[in-house]
C-alpha cells in the first residue's frame, strides 16, 4: 500500500489542532507546505468559522473552534475510511497506550526524585545514576515510538515528523539541556508526545482523556 498524502486543506486544519496555536511558518514547515498557501487556507477556514486568529504584539497564531474540530474530525474519518487505514491506526493506538504510560512515568521520574522524608521531592539532577536510568528508559520508549510511526506513515504520510522531533529533543536532553524533556515553550519530548497522542485521537475521533 502506498502512503496517502492528505490534502493541504486538511493538513492545515489538522495542524492547527495537533500543534496547538501554531504560526503559519510552523504549520508550513511541519507539513512541508508553502507558507503563502497555508495563509490562504487559514483565512478560508477562518471565514467558515473553523479557526480563530490571535495577534499579540505582532505574533500571529491560530487556534481551532468547536466547529472546526467537528469539521476536522469529519474529514479525518472520511480520509481514514477512503484509504482503508482505520484498522491500522486503531491497532497502533492500542499499542501506544502502554508506551504512553511508560513515557508518563519516565517524565515524572525526571521531574521528581523521591527521598525517604519527601516522596515528592524535586529532582535536582545531582544523582547521575538516577538521571541515566531515566534516559535509558526514554531511549527505549523513543524506539517504540519510531516503530509505531513507521506503521502509520506506511499508510498516512502526515504522521511523519513525530519520530524525528522526539528524537531530536531527546538528543538535546542527553547532551545536557534538560529543558528539552518537558519545557512547554519548545518542541520538547513531552510536547511532541502530546502532539502525537492528539494526532491519534483526532484521527480516530476519540475524546481526549477517554483512552487513559
Amino acid at each position: 500500500m502506498t502512503a496517502h498524502r492528505s490534502s493541504p486543506e486538511l493538513l492545515t486544519l489538522h495542524g492547527v489542532r495537533v500543534l496547538g496555536a501554531p504560526t503559519i511558518d510552523l504549520l508550513a514547515r511541519r507539513f512541508r507546505l508553502d507558507a503563502a498557501e497555508v495563509r490562504e487556507l487559514l483565512l478560508d477556514a477562518q471565514a467558515r468559522g473553523w479557526v480563530g486568529r490571535y495577534d499579540f504584539l505582532g505574533h500571529v497564531t491560530w487556534s481551532m473552534t468547536e466547529a472546526g474540530r467537528a469539521e476536522e474530525e469529519r474529514q479525518l474519518a472520511a480520509e481514514l475510511d477512503a484509504v482503508g487505514a482505520r484498522q491500522i491506526v486503531a491497532a497502533v493506538h492500542a499499542d501506544f497506550l502502554h508506551l504512553n504510560a511508560e513515557h508518563g512515568r519516565a517524565c515524572t521520574d525526571w521531574q521528581l526524585r523521591p527521598r525517604p522524608w519527601d516522596p515528592f521531592a524535586a529532582n535536582d539532577h545531582t544523582d547521575f545514576r538516577w538521571d541515566s536510568a531515566v534516559l535509558e528508559r526514554l531511549v527505549r520508549i523513543d524506539s517504540g515510538l519510531a516503530g509505531l510511526c513507521s506503521r502509520l506513515t506506511a499508510v498516512l504520510s502526515r504522521f511523519a515528523g513525530h519520530t524525528e522531533a522526539h528524537r531530536d529533543a531527546l538528543l538535546r536532553v542527553q547532551s545536557g539541556d534538560g529543558a528539552w524533556l518537558d519545557a512547554p515553550d519548545r518542541a520538547s519530548c513531552q510536547l511532541v508526545w502530546i502532539q502525537f497522542h492528539e494526532d491519534l485521537l483526532a484521527t480516530l475521533g476519540i475524546p481526549r482523556g477517554s483512552d487513559n
